[in-house]
């Protein structure tokens, strides 16, 4: 079944709405994110992934998410400063979001994704094509450097 993330709303960061068909002729990777888990050391590697592909189209959107044991308390401005000084992340942050149980957007959306349900823990990905179409998810324990990801990813931005 394919999952179209067209006309799927979510919030900026700064609070405005916008449908993730915005960044059609984009590759997406949405990750949700937390600051207090043992995958945290994943944003280096998201920031390497942004500075290697963006140029090529590759957008990633971070959605802190304080679903799993309490890994994201903090505010949407202590997460961006957290990121930004830690690690230096350029790429978006986005508001936060319920991943599992009474999910907000993206995830309501998402989670139709195979294998359906809801995200498993921290740092779980999904890749949407240039056309809004997801490609692909994959576990928290698959790394951004990941060759199944990296594969996929290139092929995403060469279609």
């Amino acid at each position: 079944m394919l999952v179209d993330v067209q006309n799927t709303i979510v919030i900026s960061a700064d609070g405005v709405a916008k449908k993730l068909g915005e960044y059609s002729d984009n590759v997406i990777l949405v990750v949700n994110v937390a600051s207090y888990c043992g995958n945290t050391a994943q944003y280096e590697d998201l920031q390497k992934l942004h500075d290697k592909y963006s140029k090529n189209g590759l957008k990633i959107l971070a959605f802190p998410c304080n679903d799993f044991g309490n890994q994201e308390p903090d505010s949407l401005s202590e997460i961006r400063n957290f990121c930004s000084t830690k690690f230096g992340v350029k790429f978006e942050i986005m508001d936060k979001v319920h991943a599992k149980g009474n999910t907000t957007e993206p995830y309501t959306t998402l989670n139709r994704v195979e294998p359906k349900g809801d995200v498993e823990w921290n740092f779980e990905k999904f890749l949407i094509g240039k056309d809004s179409n997801v490609i692909a998810r994959f576990k928290p324990n698959i790394k951004p450097f990941d060759d199944d990801l990296i594969a996929a990813i290139e092929v995403a931005l060469d279609a």
